[in-house]
């Protein structure tokens, strides 16, 4: 007769879950975007539904108790669009600015970026020059500009504003002169092409604006840069074997390439084009914020006018990026 004997079954080694290369990307994603999403909870998303109860009330101050907020429906949004024409009429101003300056920027912005992607001499100084604006326009710089005591005694041109009809005169003369070109130059220009008159204005706004179109060029050209340089060279050896032009190659490799891009810069700029502060629409809620206008009860007014603002900006990127989508080209890598 044999002793058995219990013989104690070791349990097996659980496995270690591997996590992915892409969790660990998702997750580091969601950890350096995560200040933000705390400060967007905490700091800004009350300041957005207060704005949005405002819009649909009227706001009447209470002595010793603050003020109290009366539902209105519709009343705010009725006035900003039925009642204030000027309101309306900035709105279809800053849409044509934007559907001027959307192809003005984006083509410029490549152009450029095309050109300082070449091997060439002082290649990084070129950049920094391009560059430049955005630094300039930006921070404490442009607050310096904005309030000089200069500029309050000048009109855009330049003018000392002497308050008489002679100096008004002389401004108006001094910007015509100003300009870059006229419509009538550039109709003589292309006086021998079939060429309509929208295609002239359009091309006159665009010389005589150069500075505003390089001032919002910066950070859609170190875009398009970026984009550019992860192009792999070897896509263009075939190409330059088979005897393909650099007219052929940047029209069947270069911009196919960096469409992804030019979708990003096209919404960039809008956002950017929108949002400005010369932008007349939000200069024009401000100013009906404060009063500026001789609007009573400015502040649900002016709340109601900054949603139909930022609905109508909703709608343009949407837009924007359904219809470039169509021809963006993602590389696949397998």
């Amino acid at each position: 007769m044999t002793d058995t004997k219990t013989m104690k079954t070791a349990a097996p080694k659980k496995k270690r879950r591997r996590v992915s290369l892409d969790s660990k990307k998702t997750g580091a994603g969601w950890l350096f975007v995560l200040p933000f999403v705390i400060g967007f909870v905490c700091i800004y998303l009350p300041v957005i539904i207060n704005s949005l109860r405002y819009s649909f009330s009227e706001i009447r101050n209470v002595a010793g108790s603050g003020f109290e907020t009366t539902f209105v429906g519709w009343d705010n949004y009725s006035y900003a669009l039925m009642e204030n024409p000027d309101y309306v009429e900035k709105l279809l101003e800053s849409l044509q600015t934007i559907a001027f300056q959307i192809p003005a920027i984006v083509i410029f912005s490549l152009f450029i970026a095309i050109i300082l992607n070449q091997k060439m001499i002082g290649r990084a100084a070129f950049r920094a020059i391009f560059f430049i604006p955005v630094i300039m326009s930006t921070g404490l710089i442009d607050e310096i500009a904005q309030n000089s005591s200069m500029q309050q005694y000048m009109d855009p041109t330049g003018m000392i504003q002497t308050g008489t009809e002679a100096g008004e005169e002389a401004a108006k003369e001094a910007e015509a002169g100003n300009q870059i070109v006229s419509a009538f130059e550039v109709a003589k220009l292309f006086e021998n092409m079939a060429v309509g008159t929208s295609l002239v204005k359009y091309v006159v706004e665009m010389v005589n604006n150069i500075f505003d179109i390089v001032n919002r060029s910066g950070v859609q050209m170190l875009i398009f840069l970026a984009g550019l340089q992860s192009v792999s060279p070897a896509i263009y050896e075939p190409c330059s074997i088979d005897g393909a032009s650099p007219w052929e190659t940047l029209w069947k490799i270069t911009l196919p390439m960096v469409s992804p891009m030019i979708l990003v810069n096209a919404v960039y700029t809008v956002i950017d084009s929108f949002t400005a502060q010369d932008n007349v629409v939000m200069t024009f809620i401000k100013d009906c914020y404060e009063g500026k206008n001789g609007i009573t009860s400015g502040k649900e007014r002016s709340s109601a006018m900054a949603w139909i603002y930022f609905m109508i900006v909703a709608v343009v990127i949407g837009l924007v990026a359904l219809i470039l989508k169509k021809f963006v080209f993602y590389q696949r890598k397998e």
